[in-house]
């Protein structure tokens, strides 16, 4: 017998993620718990950050993210590669 899933899919309400949002729906099985939640809400933020989060969309599968969510997101050393200055 297979487990339901607990599926959160994070959004900032954006058409990127609508898309992202869309894709879950139609993929979720029957036993899939989905989840949309927007970063709005300052609850949905820091669990955001507390997962680890650190762009949107993102999709979380029984409280773990999704590994194509991991490792994205701007950081310094991505940033001054790309040419924004230090000050």
């Amino acid at each position: 017998m297979n487990a339901k899933r607990k599926v959160e899919v994070f959004t900032a309400g954006c058409p990127v993620c609508d898309e992202t949002v869309r894709l879950v729906r139609r993929i979720a099985c029957e036993l899939c718990d989905v989840t949309i939640l927007n970063l709005s809400a300052p609850d949905v933020a820091q669990r955001a950050k507390d997962l680890g989060i650190r762009s949107v969309p993102a999709v979380v599968v029984n409280g773990q993210l999704a590994s194509c969510c991991t490792g994205r997101g701007p950081n310094e050393h991505d940033l001054l590669s790309a040419g924004v200055p230090a000050a």
